[in-house]
C-alpha cells in the first residue's frame, strides 16, 4: 500500500507541475505571440509524445503490449473529438459559460458511474465534490451568455470527455495495461483526429490559417517547449486516472485551475480581485475534504478486505472433523490450505 501511495503522490504532483507549466507557455504562446490555433498545436503535442515513447520503447524502458484494436481506435478517436468539441465550446461561448462546461464534467462523471458502473459515492464524497465545484464556480465564472449552437457543443464536449476519461480508467484495468501502454497505442489515432481536423477547425475560430503564421524563432521555441512539456502532460493524465478514478483526475484539475489563476497573478500580472482568492479558498476546502472522505474510505475498505482474508483462512485442525471415527473426506480436510489458496487466486 505505501509503495502504492507513492506511486499515485508521484503522479498526481507531476500531473499539477506538468499541466501549469504548459498552461504558463501556452499563454505566453497565445497571448504574447498571437498564436492562437489551439487543436492544431494539440496535434503536434500528440505526435511529439508519440515519437519519445517510440524512442522510450526502443530503448526498452517499457514493453510493448498490444490488445483489441478496435477499442484503441475508438478510444484515440473518442479523445481527439473531445479535445476537439472543448475548444469549439470555448470559441462558441462566452469565457463564463466554458468554464461551467469544465465544473459540468465531475457530475457528469460520477452519474455515469453511478448509472452504468454500479459505483458508489458516499454522502461526504458528493459534499466535498459539491464545495469543490462552488469554490472554482465562485472563482472562475464571470458572465454567462447562452446561445443555442454553443449549448449543444458544450453538451456534446462534456459527455464524450466523461466517456474518454472513464474508458481510460476501464480500458486499463479490462486489458491489464499500463498507462504507458495505453497512451503508446492511441497516441496516434488522437494525433491523426486532431492533425486533419485541426487547421480547419482553428481557421473557422480564428479566420487565420496556421500555415501562413509568422514563424518567428521566438515563436518556435515557445512551440518546441510547449510539445516537451506537453509529453509529460500526457503521460500523467493517463498515469493519474489509471491510478486514481476519472472522478479524482477531474478534482486535480481544478486545483490546477487555481494554481493557474495565482501563478497568472504573481508572473503575469493578470487581475485578480476578492472574489477569485474567496473562490480559490473555497475550492481548497473542497479539496481537502475530498482527499480526506478518500483517504478513509480507502482505509475502511482495506481493512475489510483484511478482516475478510482472517476470516478465510481456516484453522488446520478446526478442517478435520472427526465423527463417529470417521473422517469427511472433502477438499478442506485433504488440504487445510485450500480454502487460502482459492482466495489469494481469485
Amino acid at each position: 500500500m505505501s509503495e502504492f501511495q507513492l506511486e499515485t503522490v508521484g503522479a498526481l504532483s507531476l500531473s499539477v507541475v506538468s499541466s501549469v507549466s504548459i498552461v504558463i507557455c501556452n499563454k505566453a504562446l497565445i497571448t504574447s505571440l498571437g498564436f492562437h490555433f489551439a487543436t492544431t498545436l494539440t496535434s503536434w503535442h500528440l505526435l511529439v509524445t508519440f515519437c519519445s515513447l517510440h524512442v522510450a520503447l526502443r530503448m526498452k524502458l517499457f514493453e510493448h503490449k498490444p490488445f483489441e484494436a478496435r477499442a484503441v481506435m475508438g478510444f484515440g478517436v473518442l479523445n481527439g473529438i473531445s479535445i476537439g468539441l472543448l475548444n469549439l465550446s470555448l470559441g462558441f461561448n462566452s469565457v463564463g459559460f466554458y468554464q461551467m462546461t469544465k465544473l459540468a464534467i465531475i457530475p457528469c462523471t460520477v452519474f455515469l458511474q453511478t448509472i452504468f458502473f454500479q459505483k458508489k459515492f458516499s454522502r461526504s464524497i458528493q459534499f466535498s465534490l459539491s464545495i469543490l465545484l462552488l469554490g472554482v464556480g465562485i472563482a472562475t465564472v464571470t458572465d454567462l451568455q447562452l446561445n443555442t449552437l454553443g449549448s449543444i457543443l458544450s453538451l456534446l464536449a462534456v459527455l464524450t470527455t466523461c466517456i474518454a476519461q472513464i474508458m481510460t480508467n476501464t480500458i486499463q484495468k479490462k486489458f491489464k495495461v499500463s498507462s504507458t501502454q495505453l497512451l503508446y497505442q492511441s497516441c496516434p489515432y488522437q494525433a491523426a483526429t486532431l492533425f486533419i481536423a485541426g487547421p480547419f477547425l482553428d481557421m473557422f475560430l480564428t479566420k487565420q490559417n496556421v500555415f501562413a503564421f509568422n514563424y518567428t524563432p521566438q515563436v518556435l521555441v515557445f512551440i518546441v517547449l510547449s510539445c516537451l512539456i506537453s509529453v509529460s502532460v500526457n503521460f500523467s493524465t493517463f498515469l493519474v486516472i489509471g491510478k486514481t478514478s476519472p472522478v479524482t483526475y477531474q478534482v486535480l484539475g481544478h486545483l490546477k485551475t487555481c494554481l493557474v489563476l495565482g501563478f497568472g497573478y504573481i508572473l503575469l500580472r493578470d487581475p485578480f480581485s476578492w472574489r477569485n482568492i474567496a473562490g480559490i479558498f473555497v475550492a481548497l476546502v473542497g479539496m481537502l475534504l475530498y482527499s480526506y472522505c478518500c483517504t478513509l474510505e480507502s482505509q475502511l475498505k482495506a481493512s475489510e478486505a483484511a478482516l475478510k482474508l482472517e476470516d478465510n483462512v481456516t484453522d488446520p485442525l478446526s478442517s478435520i472433523e472427526v465423527r463417529s471415527g470417521n473422517v469427511h473426506n472433502d477438499a478442506a480436510a485433504e488440504d487445510p490450505g485450500w480454502s487460502l489458496r482459492k482466495d489469494l487466486h481469485a
